[in-house]
């Protein structure tokens, strides 16, 4: 008889009882999420919740199989709520051409690690952990969120999850980042980064204040759109013309630089579409993203146009923040060239893409430290694997807000919240060219994007009847014609 055991992994090191506690009660939460609300619903709730308030560095291994943390509780228990309650909602599920970068990223760990010798198993582990990670929520998201009323309740628990942090973001900003230690009784970050202007930047539940930061960027646009569109007028009793400014001035108190400038863009999008009626601004970005990309991971980027950035960034912010970007850009520099030794599916784990010194003892120092998701991503994966995930987040927006819904339905209260969410996915991941933030809310919505292409366009009521008196008055003109 195979004795199994249940042992903590070293990345839980932290790990205190109510953190454990804690952990195991969502299993029954969420399936009790279930029971209560409607399905669509639950599933927000139980992703979005999980990854607001379960702790950091806190869950179990089980041999052969990825950690059940709070990156993957949110799925394993959907998952098993979903073959519980609703199991035939599998079944809707078809494989559709704008799944396939989601399908190569969540394989390529297997080629990354034979290309390099590491062995079968390893492949398959790490593949194994990688679709738990990111193909899961995407999945759930494609059987979930895949049409727009199923994209307009999760952009509502985006903003409302937001709305959520508000008083615990205000409370640390006076107070210090204190409530993982008084709830879970440790704190899992370095506490030096939580100190930004003079002041405190919340951490909360999160892994760090940036991921904080941008949460809170996504949620003010979200409810910005949904509030301008009509989408929803008040919540909980309270107007929207109320509740999103109050959003508004605590994502500018968490003081994170990074998701202010990407706040900015996202504002300067929506405002294009609604004056220009133009989708052009998101579709530079997405553009942007893949060009920077490719720019510096064939090793065009220069040591003067790096300069010449870090002077500007020096001019509009600060010396601090500017040597921040300069130190990401040096070492993206030797990550780079390091990379490129193997380009297609990179050097695999155990940090075989890192790069070293060594000093006369024969002791290793690491002399670029890997910050960024994108640079992470080329080291271990290589070309294959920064252009699949990339394409899996970004290629459901272009085709939803570039192609099915072009800018001038952006307004229509029954587009405008896949178009926000379809936004807060493209400034996530240019985000993830500076940091490295994972959030399984991002697949999950990416994922409800694509099922609703591939599903085919939507067009909204009023869209409809405007088209179909459009197409009878130029059929009453052209008899009109042929009579004259």
């Amino acid at each position: 008889m195979v004795q199994r055991s249940i042992t903590v992994s070293p990345t839980l090191d932290l790990m205190t009882p109510q953190a454990q506690l804690a952990m195991l009660a969502w299993i029954p939460l969420v399936l009790y999420l279930f029971i209560r609300f409607p399905v669509y619903k639950a599933v927000a709730i139980g992703f979005i919740g999980a990854w607001l308030f379960l702790p950091q560095r806190a869950g179990f291994s089980f041999p052969g199989f990825p950690d059940y943390d709070r990156v993957s509780a949110a799925s394993y228990c959907i998952l098993l709520a979903t073959c519980i309650f609703d199991v035939g909602r599998f079944q809707s599920f078809k494989l559709g051409w704008l799944d396939l970068p989601m399908l190569i990223w969540c394989v390529c760990p297997l080629a990354s690690s034979l290309s390099n010798g590491l062995g079968l198993y390893d492949g398959l582990s790490s593949t194994l952990a990688e679709t738990v990670k990111w193909g899961f929520p995407y999945f759930l998201g494609r059987i979930y969120f895949n049409n727009l009323k199923g994209l307009r309740l999760l952009a509502i628990a985006i903003f409302v999850g937001g709305i959520v942090y508000v008083p615990l973001c205000l409370y640390e900003i006076r107070m210090s980042p204190q409530l993982h230690i008084m709830v879970y009784g440790y704190f899992p970050h370095s506490f030096a980064q939580t100190m930004r202007y003079g002041g405190f930047r919340p951490q909360v539940f999160m892994q760090h204040g940036l991921a904080v930061g941008v949460w809170m960027m996504a949620a003010t646009l979200v409810g910005i759109w949904l509030w301008q569109t009509g989408v929803i007028k008040q919540l909980w009793g309270i107007p929207m013309r109320w509740l999103v400014p109050v959003l508004l001035i605590t994502f500018i108190l968490c003081k994170s630089t990074g998701a202010w400038f990407l706040g900015v863009f996202g504002l300067i999008i929506l405002l294009a579409a609604k004056w220009l009626r133009t989708a052009l601004p998101l579709l530079l970005l997405i553009g942007g993203i893949f060009f920077y990309q490719y720019y510096v991971a064939t090793g065009l980027f220069t040591t003067q146009q790096q300069d010449q950035i870090i002077s500007f960034i020096t001019e509009v912010t600060n010396e601090e923040r500017a040597g921040s970007l300069e130190t990401r850009f040096d070492a993206e520099q030797l990550l780079g060239e390091r990379a490129r030794q193997q380009i297609i599916f990179g050097w695999g784990g155990w940090n075989r893409n890192r790069v070293y010194e060594y000093n006369s003892f024969g002791e290793r120092r690491d002399v670029a430290p890997t910050d960024s998701l994108w640079i992470i991503t080329f080291g271990t994966k290589g070309l294959v694997g920064i252009f699949s995930l990339t394409t899996a987040l970004l290629l459901p927006v272009v085709v939803l807000c570039g192609w099915r819904y072009p800018a001038y339905l952006w307004f229509n209260p029954k587009v405008a919240p896949a178009v926000a969410v379809g936004l807060v996915i493209t400034l996530y991941m240019a985000d993830n060219l500076t940091n490295n933030m994972f959030n399984p809310v991002f697949p999950l919505a990416s994922g409800g994007i694509a099922g609703l292409v591939l599903q085919g366009t939507e067009i909204p009521t009023k869209v409809r009847s405007s088209r179909a008196s459009a197409t009878k008055r130029t059929l009453a003109k052209s008899r009109k014609h042929l009579y004259d």
